[in-house]
């Protein structure tokens, strides 16, 4: 549950998971610390084979505001997410944020991000708003990415315009409520999932227009299988929201033909013995 009165954000971690991105990973955290002197940042490392690894653990030991995690092998955005989150959690940090490690989202815009959660409890950095842009990208990806936001914002009945953006923030109180522990989802499909779920628990989010810049070094991680997964959980998702609603629906008007005839019935009850006390009275 929200409240009307939010603490303020004074710690801040950027989660940036990365596999095999050991070029564009220094510029991404020279950007970040110099766009958020302020905040930490967290590499989710997936046992990239290209040596990215050895660059974080290059970069933290140079500071004391970069960390690294070192995670076996590649299993994912969302359990690498996952990961990150419990690590923020567990140390105390008031939000945190994710981040691509390939430029396309600028840390310059994570001020933005960051300040939105003083009204809020997720922040999202949106494309498809008024005022945010895609750079760089070929129509079919922008016909793809805006025909599943379509999609995935009729069927579950979310007033959120780019539930697969994947540049987000926040509140530590907000992934607590979340129930993150059933999250199963990897690729974007991630990202739809934890939106899901903190529009069904009442959360505040809120969307920030972002410019999305696409990758200039190494190839993109987006696949057919990650396209498959969201269009498969997406559609269940919805066809189970929808069947709750019917269900919810004939529950409702169930109850209220219940009350209704409850009603009528004491007015039979009441019916003869007012006439009965008329009786008594004209005699």
């Amino acid at each position: 549950m929200t409240t009307a009165r939010r603490e303020p954000v004074t710690k801040v971690a950027v989660l940036i998971p990365t596999y095999n991105e050991r070029e564009n990973l220094p510029l991404i955290v020279a950007r970040t610390r110099a766009a958020a002197p302020e905040v930490d940042v967290l590499v989710l490392d997936d046992g990239s084979p290209d040596g990215t690894g050895e660059v974080a653990d290059a970069l933290a030991a140079s500071d004391e505001r970069v960390h690294v995690m070192h995670r076996p092998a590649k299993q994912g955005l969302g359990r690498a997410y996952l990961a990150g989150f419990e690590w923020a959690i567990v140390r105390g940090y008031d939000a945190v944020v994710e981040m691509d490690a390939d430029g396309s989202h600028r840390p310059e815009q994570l001020p933005e991000l960051i300040a939105a959660l003083a009204d809020a409890d997720v922040s999202i950095g949106a494309r498809w708003v008024r005022g945010g842009r895609v750079e760089n990208w070929p129509l079919h990806r922008k016909v793809l990415s805006v025909g599943a936001n379509v999609y995935t914002k009729v069927l579950l009945g979310m007033r959120v315009n780019d539930a697969t953006a994947g540049f987000r923030a926040y509140r530590a109180t907000a992934l607590t409520d979340m129930g993150l522990e059933g999250v199963e989802s990897q690729g974007y499909c991630f990202q739809i999932d934890l939106t899901m779920r903190a529009v069904r628990r009442g959360l505040t989010v809120v969307e920030v227009p972002i410019t999305f810049v696409e990758r200039e070094i190494g190839v993109s991680k987006m696949g057919q299988d990650i396209v498959r997964e969201a269009l498969t959980n997406v559609t269940r998702w919805g066809v189970e929201h929808r069947v709750g609603q019917v269900r919810d629906l004939v529950r409702s008007r169930r109850a209220g033909s219940d009350r209704r005839a409850e009603r009528a019935g004491r007015v039979e009850r009441t019916a003869p013995a007012e006439r009965d006390a008329r009786a008594e009275v004209a005699e």
